[in-house]
């Protein structure tokens, strides 16, 4: 599975950002620019996804990894966030509410 750092993805510019957690968490503060799938709905939901190689996020890196894993199966091009927003957050980034 590939991965990059919160540092890492701080650093990277056009690449989308899906944050898998759910939409109360979602809305309590998220990486600037992230859309919001849950990943309980994001299997109704396959067609919001990007065409093109994309990141995915969650709280502290596990929803995202098996997210990650499942699409991965399913040939998308996508890269987990590890330490997920928790470590965002902890490294003093901006946050979107």
């Amino acid at each position: 599975m590939k991965s990059i750092t919160v540092q890492q993805l701080r650093e990277r510019s056009g690449t989308p950002l899906i944050d898998v957690r759910e939409v109360d968490e979602f809305a309590n503060g998220h990486v600037p620019g992230a859309v919001n799938l849950p990943m309980s709905t994001l299997g109704d939901h396959l067609d919001q996804l990007p065409d093109e190689p994309f990141d995915v996020i969650c709280q502290v890196g596990g929803r995202s990894a098996r997210v990650v894993d499942a699409l991965s199966a399913r040939g998308y091009d996508v890269t987990n966030v590890d330490g997920g927003t928790g470590e965002w957050v902890a490294a003093g980034f901006p946050v979107e509410r």
